[in-house]
């Protein structure tokens, strides 16, 4: 079986549940270490989706946040949410069978609230591992 086809499975098994048919697997070196398929429907959390719950189940596997020798596979164009947390795991490659039709933008609106104690503090932090 493909990894693609293995994502594809995992979205099965999603869509069997009545989720949106979306799934994902997270391969290292070659071998599949997570495998994931949306539940936010069941969950009732908008954080449910399969990229986020793979890239948990490879963190948790690998002992490592850093997920940077590892590949997505996934059955449709990540969203933004999942786009950043695939850069913030380091993951290089992302394969996807079906891109987003979606409009992705709600309309949230953003309000910057400057705060100096903010930014001198992740500077310091920053500047002390360094």
């Amino acid at each position: 079986m493909s990894h693609m086809e293995a994502a594809l499975a995992q979205a099965r098994k999603a869509e069997k549940k009545g989720e949106v048919p979306i799934g994902a697997v997270i391969v290292c070196r070659g071998r599949v270490v997570a495998r994931a398929h949306n539940v936010r429907e069941k969950t009732q959390n908008a954080l449910n989706h399969a990229e986020m719950l793979a890239i948990h189940r490879a963190c948790r596997k690998l002992k490592s946040w850093r997920l940077d020798d590892c590949e997505m596979y996934v059955t449709l164009e990540p969203c933004p949410m999942c786009m950043g947390a695939i850069t913030n795991a380091r993951i290089k490659k992302v394969y996807f069978a079906a891109p987003s039709t979606t409009d992705l933008n709600w309309h949230t609106e953003m309000h910057h609230l400057e705060n100096e104690q903010a930014a001198i503090m992740l500077k310091n932090f920053f500047a002390s591992k360094r």
